[in-house]
């Protein structure tokens, strides 16, 4: 059994993405993990301060993008300035994961590595820690690759989807069950997803990993040799971001699901016991926002009259007021307004492609 202490596990927490889901507050210097949609603090430090008691804080990687550097570095003061990376250009999640396995390696290279997007939302915290700490130990006494899984709620084509198959027998977890993943699937149809959901056997691929730097390692090797090449050349440069800059922009565009999770060997799958939300969109926040009786979410000082199912969401201070209007989105930030019909949210994205410079 090769238990590690949390002190030989570390965090990569994957924060770049662009901001055009959530405009007019969000912006491509700032997407959604560098909001305040949920109070007082961004998608961002919750997320750092949910690995408390998991990962000491030396131990946690932010790998960002420079267009968005400074904002993270802004809201990110309490780990060591070396600790946030900013990739040199978008080269997908494969290229970045090898980079923080690069800086993880030439501190430790027996270390787990946690892998977490920026921009979820998880609010027990309790069972988060119950889940990761299982998988890291299913991770470091099996030497697989460990994914943590979502449960469907709807039979959703945006997500990817991880098939189980049996059930794996691994020693020093709790009464956590690991089960060996079959296969992943790509973003299915709706009529597919709804197959998959009725399988039963089928979780959203959440896009958390957990796995030991060996195991890692052997994997790129093996799968992805160019990775692995840049692997081996951080943990032997004497100027980390030296080489980073000199040959990020050299790897392939490949995301860490083609590059080598289709591929591995083996890979273990672990369902989550907590709540999860991606944040889609603006529907997906209106669901955490103060509701009236006739399905109003707002989060801010709000009248209506003969309105119904709309969502405000302002930062301006300003009282907002509805009147005969139903299923709208209303945002307004310092220097911008959206009024949107709710159905279409996801078009936001679109439009912020047509916007003046200054705006996106």
């Amino acid at each position: 059994m090769n238990q590690a202490t949390p002190q030989k596990r570390y965090a990569l927490i994957l924060a770049g993405g662009s901001g055009q889901r959530f405009w007019p507050i969000s912006r491509d210097a700032q997407p959604k993990q560098l909001l305040k949609l949920f109070g007082d603090k961004t998608l961002l430090e919750l997320t750092v301060e949910r690995l408390e008691g998991i990962v000491p804080k030396e131990n946690i990687l932010i790998l960002t993008n420079r267009q968005q550097e400074a904002s993270v570095r802004a809201i990110i003061k309490d780990l060591p300035a070396e600790n946030i990376v900013a990739e040199p250009e978008k080269r997908d999640t494969a290229p970045a994961i090898a980079l923080a396995v690069g800086w993880v390696v030439a501190r430790d290279p027996l270390a787990t590595m946690i892998v977490l997007p920026a921009d979820h939302l998880i609010q027990n915290q309790a069972e988060f820690k119950r889940v990761l700490t299982n998988s890291a130990v299913a991770a470091e006494n099996s030497g697989n690759l460990v994914t943590v899984g979502i449960k469907p709620t709807w039979p959703c084509p945006s997500y990817g989807y991880v098939e189980r198959g049996k059930r794996a027998s691994i020693v020093g977890m709790d009464d956590m069950s690991a089960w060996e993943v079959a296969r992943f699937r790509e973003k299915p149809n709706p009529d597919l997803a709804e197959h998959f959901i009725s399988q039963g056997n089928f979780l959203w691929n959440a896009g958390m990993f957990i796995w030991t730097i060996p195991a890692i390692f052997s994997e790129l090797s093996r799968h992805c040799p160019v990775l692995a090449d840049f692997v081996s050349e951080l943990r032997n440069s004497k100027d980390f971001m030296a080489t980073v800059n000199k040959q990020f922009g050299k790897l392939p565009k490949l995301s860490i699901d083609y590059a080598l999770m289709e591929k591995a060997s083996r890979v273990l799958n672990i369902e989550a016991t907590f709540d999860w939300d991606d944040v889609g969109n603006w529907t997906s926040v209106g669901r955490y926002l103060k509701t009236d009786a006739d399905g109003n979410q707002f989060n801010c000082a709000f009248s209506q009259q003969e309105a119904a199912s709309n969502i405000v969401f302002s930062q301006t201070g300003q009282h907002v007021a509805l009147i005969g209007v139903q299923d709208l989105i209303v945002v307004a930030s310092k220097d911008g307004l959206l009024v949107a019909d709710r159905a279409r949210a996801e078009n936001i994205k679109k439009l912020v492609d047509g916007l003046p410079a200054e705006l996106r």
